[in-house]
């Protein structure tokens, strides 16, 4: 009997994980293994990139988990700089094409799986792709701007957009010398977060030497005689850059399986069923960057580009091409970020997004220290709590502070998973000693005082 063939298309977290986990479960008489990656690397952390620019990490190979030649050693045909250009779902086939030799062929499949990830996005603006215009999304992608930067002959950066990857970007480029300035559409950067936590952000941004602009929307890049990037321009102004950065977020890459006919929804991304099946199809799986997830709090689907969920992804699939069973059954939406020592956190929904799908809530806001008052070193944070009308259920969290602030999100993200009301999180028995937090744990004031004001709007 043959082997059935698993087709994989991208290297990154989400395929490669399902690659793998699928040879874990079958060997190679079993289950044949071929992958393409458009890219050079394979299972990396794009996370990391930032981290990679400012210098705080030597190089690329410190954010690649398995190299493609160890993915090789394990029986899985890979394929780098080979882009698959049209899905046959009909056929069970893909075609793809050799980015370097330029040849193209059919690759037939049994079973397919759809990791193609997400692209930056990229405004369709006078200039966006003139030299000297960055989206960090891949290595490749951080490669090309240390590139850019080692050629560079000013110091003058400007990043659109102000979510986690330009606010990450900005203190990248802070620390490699350069003079930023943070261009962005929103009243307060970090637009993941409410205005009034996003407020904290902007003053620590300021207190940095970093030059934030809200409420101010790119209308083209300005380039010199040379065609490479010289400015970036708003309605109102300005802001000279020898190296522009795109924070916009990131859109799924979906045009393959929008070309396949394979379904698609509000945000772009791939719908899956708990198992990560392509709806509608039992022999197509996608997870990654690429797909739309179950938000646990709203009861909607989002699109959630994160290393975290695309390796979950990744081994949930693989587990099921293999032959055993796994579900994916949501997420409650829980980041991180930092810029310099002021740590940001979120889970859950903002004000907007309850609003958005009808939920009435209340709100409180504490600060806090993160540890016991009297005990050296302690810095102050914020925590801002949602909580639903009468019910008291948890919606969400946001923390900004210093060290010690932003994990403790992951207290409120098991809350959110488990469905606790805030009166029920007051009685949590959480780990306590002067060096790590006050008798009341800083997300302990907020729920206490979200109970408060659940009480209150009862009344």
């Amino acid at each position: 009997m043959a082997a059935e063939r698993l087709v994989v298309i991208g290297g990154d977290a989400a395929g490669m994980s399902a690659a793998s986990q699928a040879r874990r479960l079958k060997g190679p008489q079993e289950l044949e293994i071929v992958a393409f990656e458009r890219g050079h690397f394979t299972s990396y952390s794009a996370c990391g990139i930032p981290y990679w620019v400012s210098g705080d990490v030597r190089g690329p190979d410190d954010l690649i988990a398995r190299t493609p030649e160890e993915h090789r050693e394990r029986d899985i045909d890979l394929r780098t700089r080979t882009e698959v250009t049209e899905i046959d779902v009909a056929g069970q086939r893909v075609r793809s094409r050799d980015l370097d030799g330029g040849g193209e062929g059919w690759t037939g499949f049994d079973k397919l799986v759809i990791a193609t990830g997400a692209r930056p996005v990229r405004p369709a603006l006078p200039g966006m792709d003139a030299p000297g215009v960055h989206g960090v999304q891949t290595l490749d992608d951080g490669q090309a701007l240390l590139d850019t930067l080692a050629g560079s002959g000013g110091g003058r950066a400007v990043v659109v957009g102000a979510g986690y990857i330009g606010v990450e970007m900005a203190e990248a480029l802070l620390k490699r010398g350069y003079e930023v300035t943070v261009v962005h559409r929103d009243e307060q950067p970090m637009s993941t977060l409410d205005p009034d936590m996003g407020k904290l952000v902007h003053s620590a941004m300021d207190a940095l030497g970093i030059t934030t602009v809200g409420g101010a929307s790119v209308a083209a890049i300005r380039t010199g005689d040379d065609g490479r990037v010289r400015a970036v321009a708003t309605e109102d102004a300005e802001y000279p850059a020898d190296v522009v950065i795109l924070g916009l977020g990131v859109e799924p890459r979906t045009e393959l399986a929008r070309e396949a006919g394979l379904p698609l929804g509000p945000s772009g991304g791939l719908l899956t069923d708990l198992a990560m099946r392509v709806r509608g199809h039992d022999n197509i799986w996608s997870g990654g960057d690429c797909v739309e997830v179950l938000d646990l709090v709203s009861g909607t689907t989002r699109h959630i580009a994160l290393g975290t969920h695309a390796n979950k992804h990744g081994q949930i699939i693989g587990s099921n091409v293999g032959g055993g069973y796994a579900t994916f059954p949501g997420v409650v939406g829980t980041a991180v970020s930092k810029v310099c020592d002021l740590e940001i956190a979120r889970t859950g929904l903002r004000e907007k997004d309850a609003r958005a799908v009808g939920l009435r809530f209340v709100t409180a806001t504490v600060e806090s220290t993160h540890s016991a008052g009297y005990y050296p070193g302690a810095t102050l944070m914020t925590v801002k709590m949602l909580a639903e009308h009468r019910t008291g259920r948890l919606l969400g969290t946001q923390i900004v502070g210093h060290e010690g602030a932003a994990k403790r999100v992951d207290i409120a993200a098991v809350a959110l998973t488990a469905g606790m009301t805030v009166e029920r999180m007051t009685t949590l028995d959480l780990g306590y000693a002067p060096p790590f937090s006050p008798v009341w744990d800083p997300v302990l004031v907020a729920a206490r005082k979200a109970v408060t004001k659940v009480r209150e709007a009862g009344m």
